[in-house]
């Protein structure tokens, strides 16, 4: 039977496959984040040109030794040399020392700006790049292709400039020493650049595959994580351990493998040319090819020379390896901050000002950019005084919910616009218009900390007192003091300890902190039991008064009172009214209460 080629999501190959060779672009981009440390890199090189010097000088010292020392039975020769080799010694391992230090410093420092832009520049995209781009491809980015930067920054920039200074170094006191020997150690050069540019062939394309690996591995977690519940639901325990052993993670394993393999064949190879240099000059030595003649020294201090000019080359081509990886992740994280948010301020956006709550949608159209030819919303117009309180509803894919999201200007208009107090969202910043607005939705969202601290998340300068008058307030006090730690219990990752109920009055009691002018509730009770529901009824009587609000729901009893019903149908308003005019009207909306609010209306 053959063997089953194992590939990742087209996805994955598609954003990781894209690398093809050494591009300037990428290398720039990696330099613009080391510039503002350049000082401690010419610290660093400086300090690496001193530690340089004992690699060239030693052989000098030994053959100095050798020949000067011991041959002629010369203490005083003897005893300079090994005293300038170990000043030498000392004063390289103290400027490797400091170097080591500065730069592991100045690196940490680069990453930590890396992530830092990357933290800011992922909170600032748009809504329509997180729905084809998976949380396990992201955090690859900001931990893994970070980290292999860091190992190119902190070591690898310097290390090649070090075995650059070292060869050149070494080649210049080889022809000085002898050039004959020189030429018959340089023959084997050629060999070396076969070998590195069929390893440079195969070890390319290899590490692109181990990038998209971690990637698929990352993503592939991050999914089984999030839907433990589920999988635990329909026992998908050892499918998806499967799955991840016998696809995801075998992938990355045999590309490793694989690069572990050509690494050990390049490698070993270097050291066998090296090894047939040395053999060279000892056989034209014994055999005096071009009348060599030589001194015990000359010969010692020649085979060192050559074992400090392969080594180097050996080290060369390991950052070649570290080279290639960090190339790729560069792309890769310079692709990401290159992403532009699909919504941004334009260059003259002004700050909203505070406002009343007036909304207007005026013949607003829209269709998502990838699909022109599928019309979400047309020809929509309505003007909401503020104050008012406006359900949405209609059957799935109605367009209400895109209807919110034009408001809060998570998308634009494909044409028509959408204004609040007569300004254009379009034309204002979008951090003033949001600002001014709170949305509650069906799954609340808290984040690991305290309860208090979740609450306060609303408005981060309010007070204790404040805070727990807002939790009054929405009826959210009771359940929280009756907590282990009251309001300052700690809730876990999206809330995990507290009941669905629970999560939406807290909620509930951060959107009123922040006292917005245009609240925005989506489908905020369909997850609730009927006895919670209650209470919620409750906190919502609070939450919406004095407020712009808008309210998706499928169940009756949280629309009922809304100052304006709108039902909606394929992009369109096809019925507005009040609940009891619309009943009135018996037409779709009367349907809908008839035959059963709930089983309709889900969104």
């Amino acid at each position: 039977m053959s063997k089953q080629k194992i590939s990742p999501p087209e996805h994955f190959k598609l954003d990781d496959d894209a690398f093809d060779g050494y591009k300037p672009e990428i290398l720039k981009g990696i330099t613009d984040f080391i510039k503002p440390y350049s000082r401690s890199l010419w610290i660093s090189l400086f300090l690496m040109i001193i530690g340089s010097t004992v690699p060239v000088i030693g052989p000098f010292l030994i053959q100095f030794a050798l020949d000067e020392g011991v041959a002629k039975n010369n203490p005083r020769n003897l005893t300079i040399a090994v005293t300038i080799y170990s000043i030498a010694a000392i004063a390289q391992w103290v400027a490797t020392y400091i170097r080591l230090n500065i730069m592991s410093k100045a690196g940490q420092s680069v990453i930590y700006d890396i992530r830092a832009k990357l933290f800011s520049h992922i909170q600032n995209l748009s809504m329509s790049f997180f729905s084809h781009y998976s949380v396990g491809r992201l955090i690859s980015r900001v931990i893994n292709d970070v980290s292999v930067l860091r190992m190119f920054v902190t070591w690898a920039i310097l290390a090649v400039v070090r075995n650059l200074l070292t060869i050149v170094g070494v080649v210049v006191a080889m022809f000085i020493m002898d050039y004959k020997l020189s030429l018959i150690t340089f023959s084997v050069l050629p060999l070396i650049a076969i070998a590195t540019f069929i390893f440079r062939k195969y070890i390319q394309n290899i590490y692109r595959k181990v990038r998209a690996g971690i990637s698929w591995v990352n993503s592939t977690l991050a999914e089984n994580i999030n839907g433990v519940k589920v999988i635990q639901a329909f026992s998908r325990q050892q499918k998806n351990f499967d799955n991840f052993s016998e696809k995801v993670n075998k992938y990355h394993l045999e590309n490793n493998l694989h690069s572990a393999k050509v690494v050990s064949v390049f490698f070993p190879t270097i050291d066998i040319i090296g090894t047939i240099a040395i053999s060279l000059v000892i056989w034209a030595t014994a055999n005096k090819w071009f009348e060599i003649e030589l001194t015990t020294g000359v010969l010692a201090a020649f085979i060192i020379y050559i074992d400090r000019f392969f080594r180097p080359i050996q080290d060369l081509s390991r950052r070649f390896d570290q080279f290639q990886s960090s190339m790729i992740g560069g792309e890769r994280i310079l692709e990401l901050l290159n992403t532009k948010a699909d919504i941004e301020d334009t260059p003259d956006a002004y700050e909203l000002p505070k406002i009343k709550g007036d909304v207007e949608f005026d013949q607003v159209d829209f269709h998502y950019d990838d699909d022109p030819n599928s019309t979400v919303l047309n020809d929509i117009s309505i003007n909401i005084k503020a104050g008012m309180t406006v359900a949405l509803v209609g059957e799935t894919g109605a367009g209400k919910t895109t209807m919110i999201k034009l408001l809060s200007r998570f998308y634009d208009t494909t044409s028509g616009t959408v204004k609040i107090d007569g300004h254009d969202v379009k034309k204002v910043t979008q951090n003033s218009l949001r600002s001014q607005m709170g949305v509650v939705l069906q799954e609340p969202f808290l984040f690991g900390g305290s309860v208090l601290e979740n609450i306060q998340f609303g408005r981060l300068d309010a007070t204790k007192e404040e805070i727990y008058q807002a939790a009054k307030a929405v009826g959210a006090h009771e359940f929280i003091t009756n907590l282990k730690n009251g309001y300052d219990t700690s809730v876990e990752e999206g809330g995990a300890l507290l009941s669905v109920g629970q999560r939406q009055l807290i909620s509930f009691a951060r959107a009123l902190l922040a006292n917005p002018r245009i609240l925005i509730l989506d489908e905020a009770t369909s997850s609730v039991d009927t006895q919670t529901e209650i209470v919620i009824q409750d906190a919502l009587k609070t939450l919406l008064k004095n407020r712009t609000s808008f309210v998706i729901a499928h169940r009756l009893s949280t629309i009922v009172n809304s100052d304006q019903i709108f039902v909606m149908d394929k992009g369109r308003i096809v019925e507005q009214g009040t609940h009891k005019e619309m009943l009135a009207n018996k037409g779709i909306y009367f349907n809908l209460y008839k035959i059963g609010f709930q089983d309709q209306l889900s969104e």
